[in-house]
């Protein structure tokens, strides 16, 4: 791990002026990704702005009916809380199936987001990576990727994005909102808030330099049957295969996709609107989600496990609505 020097201020308005001053800054709060990559000179700050005293760590109604998240709110305490049970369900479900209950004691809400790609050339300094390094190459093209992206991918990367948690934001409509080191506040809208790879897969979020998470919004809850379903190689403490987060409801008799979004599949969470509000049929919405799908011939048996995962959400999504 290289030197860095470090402070700890006292608001998040603090914070953000604190990392446009240093050049190199990096804001750190459970630190359970980014320590990891300082340990492995993957990330190498050359300060470090601890977010742990600003005090955004509450859960609060908002006006519209919904909750703002504090960016500092850990994973575990957002999981267990009983609004998000009652009404976000599948947040809760999501947050469960990642990581372990120690990392969740630690995560945050805002780092969680922020949680870089697995991709192993990512984390092998010796393998070229233009998430990494940009401009060396990617060595995961034709390389083992039975893992990697099939949906959105580019030439320049075809890693995935490891959180779960961003997936049920992504179905609930979440809103990121930030504060700038010059004081301005903006609200991104989560479907806005991840980039693509394209030709720059190291630029992974729309934030700018010094730019500060402050907490994420959920609107009002949609309700109806709320399910989250993880495909993985182990039971636990494994990242996504596939994942799928599920609203369902029932309309004119008939069990309906009302939002859906998928986890393993691409850089971002990946949201097909054309998908939603139909009928609840595995091969109909697969169609739709697949289409333009850029499989590599080690990882197109995801195209089949779509289907089936779907298969295997709809059919709890049926027992719950019928209740």
């Amino acid at each position: 791990m290289k030197a860095f020097t470090y402070e700890r201020p006292a608001s998040a308005a603090e914070a953000a002026a604190a990392a446009a001053r240093t050049p190199g800054s990096k804001f750190i709060a459970g630190g359970t990704n980014l320590l990891d990559l300082m340990k492995l000179q993957i990330e190498t700050p050359t300060h470090l702005v601890d977010v742990n005293n600003i005090g955004l760590d509450r859960i609060e109604p908002t006006d519209q009916g919904g909750l703002r998240i504090g960016a500092l709110v850990r994973n575990t305490d957002l999981a267990a809380d009983p609004r998000i049970r009652g009404d976000y369900g599948l947040l809760s479900r999501a947050i469960v199936s990642g990581a372990s209950g120690q990392l969740r004691n630690k995560a945050t809400t805002a780092g969680n987001l922020l949680q870089r790609t697995r991709c192993p050339y990512f984390y092998d300094t010796d393998m070229p990576c233009n998430k990494r390094s940009p401009g060396m190459g990617c060595a995961a093209i034709g390389g083992l990727n039975a893992n990697h992206a099939i949906l959105g991918v580019s030439e320049a990367c075809i890693a995935t994005h490891p959180s779960d948690m961003a997936v049920a934001m992504r179905v609930l409509d979440a809103a990121v909102e930030t504060v700038a080191p010059g004081g301005a506040t903006r609200s991104i809208p989560i479907a806005d808030f991840h980039r693509l790879p394209g030709n720059t897969p190291h630029i992974e979020t729309v934030l700018e330099p010094g730019e500060l998470i402050t907490a994420v919004t959920l609107p009002k809850s949609r309700g109806g049957v709320q399910l989250y379903r993880k495909v993985r190689e182990r039971a636990s403490y494994a990242f996504a295969t596939v994942s799928v987060a599920l609203i369902a409801k029932v309309e004119e008799g008939h069990l309906t996709v009302d939002r859906l979004a998928f986890g393993g599949l691409a850089h971002k969470p990946w949201r097909v609107e054309q998908a939603e509000r139909t009928v609840a049929d595995a091969d109909s919405i697969a169609d739709i989600v697949l289409a333009g799908a850029r499989p590599t011939q080690q990882n197109a048996y995801k195209l089949p496990l779509v289907r089936r995962t779907l298969s295997a959400i709809l059919e709890p999504a049926r027992e719950g609505a019928s209740r």
